[in-house]
């Protein structure tokens, strides 16, 4: 599977572990940045990475910061892009399950590091149902950002 993955300053310790974990089970990774703790704007990373996402149909994207908010909110202004904030298993499964969600944004400094790695192998591992409740519920998210 190709992911991209990225982070701000804060969420840089764990992208570098979820890079690992990725490149060790044989994804694809593409690290948008960025390369250090040294402090940056989440924004640029969350920006481009969920431009990526949105024109490939077979990705998966990974944006980590302090909270997750910062980066979820920013990726979620992305035409095309579900990204979702995930801080337990539950979440992370029924995100992809229910919602299709194709970015899947935690927080380096409120998730706990091996729970963050569980989530994400939940996350990639959860398929879209399928259901037509769900699909529909997806359409209709579709049709509202189509609109604005």
């Amino acid at each position: 599977m190709r992911v991209l993955l990225g982070s701000d300053h804060a969420g840089f310790e764990l992208k570098e572990k979820v890079k690992h974990k990725l490149l060790l089970e044989g994804h694809e990774v593409i690290d948008f940045g960025t390369d250090s703790p040294d402090s940056m704007d989440y924004n640029d990373v969350a920006l481009a990475l969920s431009q990526k996402v949105a024109h490939d149909e077979e990705a998966k994207g990974i944006l980590i910061c302090g909270t997750g908010i910062g980066m979820s909110i920013q990726a979620n202004k992305t035409k095309g892009i579900r990204a979702a904030l995930v801080h337990d298993l539950k979440t992370a499964q029924l995100t992809r399950l229910h919602n299709d969600s194709n970015v899947l944004a935690m927080g380096g400094q409120i998730v706990e590091h091996d729970l963050a790695l569980s989530i994400v192998s939940t996350w990639l591992e959860t398929p879209f149902s399928d259901e037509e409740r769900h699909l529909r519920r997806v359409r209709k998210i579709t049709e509202t950002e189509n609109k604005s």
